[in-house]
Formats: C-alpha cells, structure tokens, sequence
C-alpha cells in the first residue's frame, strides 16, 4: 500500500529533537491540484543557505509503496526558478525497501543548494521539494537476487 507516515516520535527525537509540539505538527505530503502528479514536501527544520551552501532539511517523514513502485524527489520549480536553489543531488530516488529500514525506519530528508547570490532561508512548514511515485520495470532476463537492504541512506550495494 502506498502511503505517508511520521516516523515514530523514538526516531524523531533521535533525528531531530524531543519536541513534541513540533512532531505532531509535521504535516504529511499532498498534492496541490487535482492533476498534480507531485506530493509537496515540507521541512520540518529551519536554515539559512548561503550562497554557494548546501544544507540538510529533515522532513520526520517516511513512506510505503508497492514492491514495483519508486518515489522519486524533484525540485519545486518555483525554487530554482526564483532563488537559484536546486536539490543537491539532482532527483533523489527511494526505493521501496527503504521503509522501516534498520538505520532509520525510512526516514528521509531533502539536501537542498543555493546556486544564488543571496541568502536562501527555509522556515518550518515550507515547501521544499515534491515527490512522484512511478512503477518501475526490470530487463526480462535480470539475474535474480534475494539480498535485503541492510541499513538506511546510501546503504544499497553494502554486503550483507
């Protein structure tokens, strides 16, 4: 089943604080318009980019989907159109074996850089990127494999 979580409070004062105000704020992804295919993403901490920086914006989210589904994390337009601010790494990608991973329950946050000359600041609440689920297909002759993810973020391709 495709779906948005919290991650579970444990978790969230690990990542981010011992707030419980703040937790039960966090506000799970929607789409804007009916015909939106990308669920906005919010941050759930606050910075200030400088011009040139990056900085890591925690979302206290994590999702579900179906085996043969991807979600994929782009840009909001208006950020780079604007500001200058793109996501550091371009598309983020997760897949489906990230949630309720060992590391971090699935857990994810959005790296965001300010290509810009001014100051870029992030308050939270924010929208800061938006995510697409996409089915995925595989080459009909792959060779099987029954490895597990074994950990969280940048864990795919450790050894077991």
């Amino acid at each position: 089943m495709r779906k948005f979580e919290r991650i579970s409070f444990e978790q969230f004062k690990s990542d981010v604080s011992n707030d419980k105000k703040l937790y039960e704020s966090i506000v799970l992804p929607k789409r804007s318009t009916s015909k939106s295919a990308g669920y906005d993403i919010r941050s759930i901490t606050s910075g200030t980019i400088k011009p040139g920086e990056s900085m890591v914006f925690k979302t206290g989210l994590k999702l579900s989907m179906n085996d043969d589904e991807v979600f994929f994390i782009f840009d909001r337009s208006s950020l780079g159109y604007k500001y200058d601010v793109s996501l550091s790494n371009s598309v983020g990608v997760i897949d489906a074996d990230y949630y309720n991973n060992e590391d971090n329950e699935g857990h994810f946050s959005i790296k965001l850089i300010n290509h810009g000359e001014k100051d870029f600041e992030v308050k939270i609440g924010d929208r800061i990127a938006q995510g697409v689920f996409m089915k995925y297909l595989c080459v009909d002759d792959e060779e099987k494999t029954d490895k597990k993810r074994k950990g969280g973020f940048g864990s795919t391709g450790k050894e077991e």
